[in-house]
């Protein structure tokens, strides 16, 4: 192979095209933006969520650009990702590439859980990316191939009070992962994660609009902002690739540095000795 070939072929390995990808949690957010990166790399892209107008909107938006449908679907229920993997069939013979990002999170003390709570968190974050992890990866396994990807969060290795029954529902996906990989590796299906921090989306708007936490978890990151939706759907796009041939039940930390440095960035030079 000449040189100009082996270059021309790594951009080549990120180019979706011809390729049909599932996105759950679509109407917004990661889940939006995750569709977005996918068509504009070339995918035929079917939306999924449960909220109508939302997902119908990015379904319309991306369908100038390369085919795409909008299905309802509610990412806790079985019958309702079962739906969607039907439907998904009957739009495309293949499917190639298959995304879930919807979570929910209660900020509650762990001795002040409901039971109800937990079930709400749990049956979405957990079990609900369970069934779809389901659905789709025996869809792959009978065609061979496939990129599975879930959105974890960096609440699966750090917490802060209130939050520990969605860190245990994010740390279960990553594990969910690992040992789905394990064992469609040999059908040549990967199965990672993508593990976010903070994230400018809904489900972290009540946060958002008070300026002292805002900043506070800002800090956090070495690069002291939240990040944007899209910079966590570029590693979405990058799992679904062929790029990321040799790339399987991992999860991908996109936080900023939250995970790799103890406590805010402080600015200070200082020598210190026993």
């Amino acid at each position: 192979m000449t040189i100009e070939a082996r270059l021309d072929r790594y951009r080549t390995l990120f180019d979706l095209t011809g390729k049909t990808a599932v996105v759950l949690g679509a109407a917004s957010g990661i889940g939006k933006a995750s569709a977005e990166a996918l068509a504009a790399l070339g995918a035929d892209v079917i939306c999924a969520d449960r909220d109508r107008d939302g997902v119908e909107r990015t379904a319309r938006e991306l369908g100038a650009r390369v085919k795409s449908q909008a299905h309802v679907t509610d990412a806790s229920q079985r019958e309702d990702i079962e739906a969607l993997a039907r439907a998904a069939t009957a739009f495309a013979p293949r499917i190639d590439i298959a995304v879930t990002t919807p979570a929910v999170h209660v900020r509650k003390p762990f001795l002040d859980y409901t039971d109800e709570e937990y079930d709400r968190i749990a049956d979405l974050n957990l079990k609900g990316v369970f069934f779809f992890l389901r659905a789709f990866g025996r869809i792959m396994r009978e065609q061979r191939g496939g990129s599975l990807i879930a959105t974890s969060s960096m609440r699966a290795m750090t917490l802060e009070p209130g939050l520990a029954i969605y860190g245990a529902t994010k740390a279960g996906i990553i594990q969910l992962v690992r040992g789905l990989a394990s064992e469609l590796g040999p059908a040549n299906v990967r199965v990672n994660a993508v593990v976010p921090s903070i994230v400018e989306t809904a489900l972290v708007a009540p946060l958002k609009a008070r300026k002292d936490i805002f900043d506070k978890l800002a800090a956090h990151t070495v690069f002291n902002r939240w990040s944007e939706p899209s910079e966590v759907a570029t590693a979405i796009a990058f799992l679904a690739s062929d790029a990321a041939s040799y790339v399987t039940g991992t999860a991908m930390m996109v936080d900023g540095g939250w995970t790799a440095i103890d406590g805010p960035p402080t600015g200070l030079t200082q020598t210190a000795r026993d």
